[in-house]
């Protein structure tokens, strides 16, 4: 089977690699790796997400397929008592996004783990995501409908995707499925969906 950042454990040596991003007014001095999504780099999709949107009101967050962690972090740097939960499927994408986390001094607001061990209760204002929109179709709306649900009445979820990945055939089944969805921007390529909790 090849390996993929959405393997729990990648096969790949692992290799640690420096990445900086301008967010909302923060300069982010991060640590990617190898096995993990955008190794290096911040990605296209990312980086349209932060351009096309601003930090939210302080609350509680969820960063759904984290990495090593650059959306939630830097929701945890721009918002003040934010806190922020990280999931990733990718055990060393969760090292790194608390070992970025630690870095950055934001620990005490922000905490990567993988999807089990998230505590069953837990639910979130919001939840930031660059989905992993290539784990396949099927899989990807099993892993939207397990999070959603997490949202806080009156919640909302801001997605990233891309518009040749099905971004539009997303939005529709979103809706189909109760979830109203809109879509804040578009940009290279990119949607940036806004998705209400009523």
């Amino acid at each position: 089977m090849d390996d993929h950042y959405f393997s729990a454990d990648p096969a790949v040596a692992f290799k640690r690699q420096p990445v900086v991003a301008d967010v909302w007014g923060h300069r982010l001095a991060l640590t990617s790796g190898s096995g993990v999504f955008a190794q290096g780099r911040l990605d296209v999709g990312t980086a349209v997400l932060f351009r096309e949107t601003e930090p939210p009101p302080s609350g509680s967050y969820l960063d759904l397929g984290c990495g090593y962690g650059v959306i939630g972090l830097a929701l945890a740097r721009s918002v003040p008592g934010a806190t922020v939960r990280a999931v990733d499927v990718n055990e060393r994408a969760v090292l790194l996004a608390n070992e970025n986390a630690a870095a950055l001094g934001v620990a005490d607001r922000f905490a990567a783990c993988t999807p089990d061990a998230v505590p069953a209760g837990e639910v979130y204002e919001e939840i930031w995501s660059n989905p992993p929109i290539r784990i396949g179709k099927e899989a990807l709306h099993a892993l939207l409908l397990r999070w959603l649900p997490r949202l806080a009445p009156g919640g909302r979820a801001v997605l990233v995707v891309g518009k040749n990945l099905g971004a539009d055939s997303l939005q529709r089944w979103l809706g189909e499925q109760g979830w109203p969805t809109e879509r804040l921007a578009s940009a290279k390529g990119f949607r940036v969906l806004e998705v209400r909790r009523g």
